[in-house]
């Protein structure tokens, strides 16, 4: 079988072509799941070093979700510098300033932990 012909045959998942009620369900579902994992809880947090703005959302203690609401490699120093060393920043592991500032808004209750029996 031909990689063309295995393409036309297979999918990750059905797509419920003639199960219109199934497929708006799932449709529905799924902007349902990005609201909830991407969106919600999300809370402003600025860098104390160089001022970038990311929005943050803490599951626990130890989880931490970070969305950048600019170009890191244009405001963080740590970002830049990795760049200008040949890392890649897709690669960086973040910025140690960025997370002291995370953890100094929770401690002074600026973001919430949403569950912080599980930490």
């Amino acid at each position: 079988m031909s990689a063309s012909t295995r393409d036309l045959r297979w999918a990750k998942a059905p797509d419920f072509a003639g199960q219109p009620e199934r497929r708006g369900a799932i449709e529905a579902q799924t902007v349902e799941d990005k609201q909830e994992y991407l969106d919600s809880g999300m809370q402003e947090v600025d860098c104390k070093a160089c001022g970038a703005c990311v929005l943050v959302r803490k599951n626990t203690y130890k989880h931490t979700s970070i969305q950048w609401t600019s170009d890191p490699t244009r405001r963080c120093h740590t970002f830049k510098d990795a760049i200008a060393s040949g890392q890649k920043s897709a690669l960086k592991d973040g910025c140690p300033m960025l997370h002291d500032s995370i953890a100094d808004a929770v401690r002074d209750g600026t973001i919430t932990v949403r569950d912080a029996e599980k930490s």
